[in-house]
């Protein structure tokens, strides 16, 4: 911090240097503590100790590339904290000098991928993940970070591959790798080519893809089961336990609680591995043991594992399905279903800003995978049954669900059951629209599916059917109130259209011509609804108002559910009239729909059964951005300088031969 060059009087400064322990804190500080001008006087000694923790790297002592890598994170924070507004060329200037930039950053980067590929020390490579972290999240907005165009030119994507595929790495360093590509992924990814995204949709290598898997199905389900343990201890109370669960998703400190937000970079991750890598949707399917849930005590992983399940995951890594026990009792898992259970927890409370993001992200992974043939057709595999024990919302109307009876079926069941799940739990005045839309959209690509492959799936459809329905009720009886900030009719127009779907094309894809008729059954029992809906559509498409259009398209959408509505009540009248009934009963019901479709006519609709693909990029950019932000401060946050001055790191190198 003196003007002058520090090596002057003592030549062999720079050696000396890096053997002492850096004091972080003050380092860091320092920088931050010094203004604009102060700061351009000792930017050639920063320049300066910037290369030469540069060239430390190389060197064979490890206590120097410890200290060397811990003084490049206080300088790059310490520099940037100074500098929030100047733009990202003056801080290059300011770090590393214009002119040698381009070859400075070279080595760092090539020396930190050395790094993680050596055989070397797994607190070396820990550091390295640091430091990157570090360099990737200094701004809010990743997009504004100058320095990771060097990151761009000079690539680590493979070094984080190499993490991933191989176990040992991948439980040291798993989380840190999949979060650090989830970021760069993200870096101006709509303004130039990204070669992070480029390379991560080519990924082919099946161990690279299981193991982000892996890790992305870790660190859910330690989530999955910190909240189970929550949910016990708080039965009585379990409101207040949602709200103070959230927090313990990673313990930082024994004390401190990192916010539930750090799991946003996980979804993230799993995110961009659906969206951008066709081959990732095989790693969704594949079966592990069910990780942390077993029945044996949690305690810390016994040395010798008496079956490859009763430990923590990181032992569990990687079973095929050859190795798994045949044991009735022991539930074998994959991602999907870890990131169904997930969805099932996190989508219950959306009043939470963070929650809704999450939310929000859970049902777009669940567009992108309802929107993938592959994904579709393991998805509805009769030979692929699964028990998902989803979350399920207390509410006082309806009686908790046993879980013990859960039937087997195949996985498009519980992403049903999740839609039906959310579609009846979050009828409320701060009316969730945005996530409606997409888990009407979900069913509807669900169906599609079904229909053009003629997938007759096993599934209670009637609940689908009577939340739909409810939906619709809850819909007008708040009309005033919601139209006030939502145009409910597109809404409303994706539900009839579902019914008009099954209606049109029910027969292809229902399990049986009796649940062909408990459709019509449901439509005719209900009929008061419809009825309601399209008195309400019809008085707002006859007036000039904002809203003439899209409810005349409801009230159009509207016209063979009214055919049925208008066919078969009279029939069923003229029965109960007949026979002296004043109740029928579901049978006799069904008795008259039977006897009387032949002389039902129903309008062909055109484009039931098409939907509009998913696009980032034109409809998701904003939220994606603000997003990254977040989990960038976050992630920022929680790099504590106690992950990084790990007195490990100094135990295990304090030797110098």
């Amino acid at each position: 911090f003196q003007t002058e060059d520090p090596s002057k009087c003592n030549p062999r400064f720079w050696e000396e240097l890096f053997l002492m322990k850096v004091n972080l804190e003050y380092l860091e500080g320092k920088l931050e503590a010094l203004d604009g001008e102060e700061l351009m006087k000792i930017k050639d000694n920063i320049n300066c100790l910037f290369q030469h923790c540069i060239q430390a790297l190389g060197e064979e002592h490890p206590i120097r590339v410890v200290n060397a890598l811990q003084t490049l994170c206080a300088l790059i924070r310490g520099v940037h904290q100074k500098n929030k507004s100047t733009s990202g060329f003056d801080i290059i200037n300011m770090l590393v000098g214009f002119d040698k930039a381009e070859l400075c950053m070279k080595n760092l980067m090539e020396s930190l991928d050395s790094l993680l590929c050596a055989e070397g020390s797994e607190s070396l490579k820990s550091l390295c993940l640091k430091l990157l972290l570090c360099l990737v999240t200094v701004t809010d907005n990743i997009s504004q970070n100058t320095i990771l165009e060097y990151v761009m030119i000079n690539s680590i994507f493979e070094a984080i591959l190499q993490i991933l595929s191989s176990p040992l790495s991948r439980r040291e360093h798993g989380y840190d790798a999949v979060v650090l590509l989830a970021l760069l992924v993200n870096y101006r990814k709509y303004e130039s080519v990204n070669p992070y995204i480029v390379k991560l949709s080519i990924v082919d290598d099946e161990a690279t893809l299981n193991g982000m898997g892996l890790v992305i199905a870790q660190a859910l389900s330690e989530y999955n089961r910190q909240y189970k343990d929550k949910e016990e201890e708080h039965q009585t109370g379990f409101f207040s336990a949602l709200t103070n669960m959230v927090g313990s998703m990673f313990i930082a400190d024994a004390d401190e609680k990192i916010s539930v937000q750090t799991n946003e970079a996980i979804l993230l991750a799993l995110y961009e591995a659906v969206h951008l890598n066709r081959n990732f949707i095989t790693v969704l399917a594949q079966s592990h043991p069910e990780m942390g849930l077993m029945t044996t005590p949690t305690s810390p992983v016994p040395t010798t594992p008496v079956t490859p399940l009763g430990t923590t995951p990181p032992s569990s890594d990687v079973i095929s399905s050859a190795e798994l026990p045949l044991d009735a009792d022991v539930q074998t898992s994959n991602l999907l279903i870890t990131f169904l259970k997930y969805s099932s927890i996190v989508m219950q409370d959306t009043k939470d800003e963070h929650r809704l993001h999450s939310g929000k992200l859970c049902l777009i992974i669940l567009t992108c995978i309802a929107e993938d043939q592959y994904a579709n057709a393991f998805l509805h595999d009769d030979n692929m049954n699964f028990r998902v024990n989803l979350h399920r919302m207390p509410m006082r109307h309806r009686k908790k669900a046993a879980d013990k009876n859960l039937p087997c079926r195949p996985l498009v069941c519980a992403v049903l059951d999740l839609m039906v799940e959310f579609i009846v739990t979050h009828m409320m005045k701060e009316f969730p629209m945005d996530l409606y839309v997409r888990c009407i959209q979900i069913v509807h690509k669900l169906l599609c599916y079904q229909k053009k492959c003629r997938v007759r799936l096993h599934y209670t459809w009637r609940e689908l059917w009577s939340a739909l329905i409810n939906l619709l009720k809850f819909l007008m009886s708040n009309e005033t109130v919601l139209l006030a900030k939502h145009n409910i009719f597109t809404l409303a127009l994706m539900v009839v259209n579902l019914f008009n779907m099954f209606i049109t094309y029910g027969d292809t894809f229902l399990p049986t011509p009796s649940s062909y008729d408990e459709l019509y059954y449901e439509i005719i029992r209900m009929h008061q609804n419809f009825d309601n809906l399209y008195s309400m559509v019809l008085r707002l498409s006859t007036n000039a108002g904002q809203w003439k259009e899209p409810a005349s398209k409801v009230t159009h959408a509207l016209v063979n559910i009214r055919a049925i509505i208008n066919h078969f009540n009279p029939k069923i009248e003229s029965y109960a009239a007949v026979n002296h009934i004043s109740q029928l009963s579901e049978d006799q019901v069904l008795e008259v729909v039977r006897s009387n479709y032949d002389t039902l006519t129903l309008k062909l609709q055109d484009g039931l059964d098409q939907y509009e693909r998913y696009s980032e990029q034109h409809k998701e950019a904003a939220f994606f951005k603000e997003l990254v932000r977040s989990i960038s401060i976050n992630v920022r946050k929680n790099l504590a300088f106690n992950t990084l001055s790990q007195e490990l790191l100094l135990k295990e190198f304090s030797t110098i031969s």
